[in-house]
């Protein structure tokens, strides 16, 4: 995620607005695409963009899948979402024959940043091939804050995975009925970081060997756990795993379970870098910091400057 400034968050995280005809992208007419302001998720083309002299930038259509609608609790009006990240990006109305498709995404210019298309040629191609890992470790606060830390790793997300379940939220994940794990989603730069030095780090992050638990925490949400994102992956999980039975690093048996990646579910806003902000509390201080601490000992050559 993106830093915001203070009116940045005022409007993108509390939904606040910005004063009409203020924003950068009210008259704006260059042919690229407006992303999120706080994850870069493409939002809207150029060409969806119309003048609606209402003071906001105004979109007729959306790039598939990247806006969320929700009616207002007053019942008035519908607010748009970046789907990503869930960041405010405004509200959409429709009936008002503006265009053919009789529809009008009233954005703030705020909630957005804008790529024009030679920006984003030469963004692609000289973007990093990254590849992406799912663990699950117990309480995903703790392994979120540790994996964010490494270096190679460009971004770190808490989620939800491989339940039955079409959805996943915090309440129905812990209720244990909908079988997903607490996990971390993340993207890492190979040529930085290798794939066997994110085990080594997930298995001293964590102990595979209490089936649906870490410390206090229990349930089949906590279980340790490693989707593999291909047959790579798979074959290095399975070896790291062996060799650690061999070496008998743990008295008991290792019980992390192995399976095929399907769908991650991104975890609640709230839950983004929770101990970075949240470090104080109770829970951070006394379960979460000894193991972050213990982990970024071990590895302080692997950790960001």
């Amino acid at each position: 995620m993106n830093d915001l400034t203070e009116f940045e968050k005022y409007v993108i995280e509390q939904k606040g607005t910005e004063r009409p005809f203020s924003g950068e992208y009210v008259d704006h007419d260059a042919q690229g695409v407006y992303l999120c302001k706080k994850c870069h998720a493409p939002l809207y083309k150029s060409e969806h963009k119309f003048n609606a002299h209402c003071g906001w930038p105004a979109f007729d259509d959306e790039i598939k899948g990247a806006v969320e609608h929700t009616p207002d609790a007053d019942g008035h009006r519908t607010e748009i979402t970046c789907a990503q990240c869930g960041g405010h990006l405004g509200h959409v109305f429709e009936g008002e024959h503006l265009t053919d498709n009789n529809v009008r995404h009233c954005v703030n210019s705020v909630s957005m940043i804008f790529k024009s298309r030679d920006e984003l040629a030469q963004s692609s191609s000289a973007k990093t091939s990254y590849q992406k890992a799912t663990f699950g470790a117990g309480c995903f606060w703790c392994v979120e804050a540790i994996f964010a830390q490494l270096k190679g790793v460009h971004s770190v997300k808490s989620g939800y995975c491989g339940g039955d379940a079409k959805d996943a939220n915090y309440d129905a994940v812990c209720s244990g009925k909908t079988a997903h794990a607490e996990v971390i989603h993340i993207e890492f730069d190979p040529a930085v970081i290798q794939y066997d030095t994110l085990l080594s780090v997930l298995f001293e992050s964590h102990d595979p060997t209490t089936l649906n638990q870490q410390g206090n925490d229990k349930g089949p949400q906590y279980r340790s756990a490693i989707f593999v994102h291909n047959s790579e992956q798979a074959d290095a999980a399975n070896k790291f795993i062996n060799t650690l039975t061999l070496q008998q690093v743990w008295p008991r048996p290792i019980v992390t379970e192995i399976s095929a990646f399907d769908t991650f579910y991104p975890a609640e806003n709230y839950h983004d870098d929770y101990f970075a902000k949240h470090g104080q509390q109770p829970y951070c201080q006394l379960v979460v910091k000894p193991k972050f601490d213990k982990v970024m000992s071990k590895f302080a050559d692997k950790r960001k400057v």
